[in-house]
């Protein structure tokens, strides 16, 4: 059984399930908003919404 903690959505405030296995920089999605999240740190897991994926026009 894998451990999971719960943390706040920064967008939302709405619950959100970290597996212990997660990487720094991971996203994840909120359930309740449909937010992507980055994980931006570890002990203690820090969560903040992922940035925008925008086109590079200039390559």
């Amino acid at each position: 059984m894998t451990m999971t903690t719960l943390q706040a959505c920064p967008e939302c405030e709405d619950e959100v399930r970290i597996s212990q296995s997660v990487r720094l920089n991971e996203i994840i999605d909120c359930a309740g908003c449909r937010s992507e999240l980055e994980i931006v740190a570890l002990a203690p897991t820090v969560l903040a919404l992922a940035p925008e994926v925008e086109e590079d026009w200039g390559e």
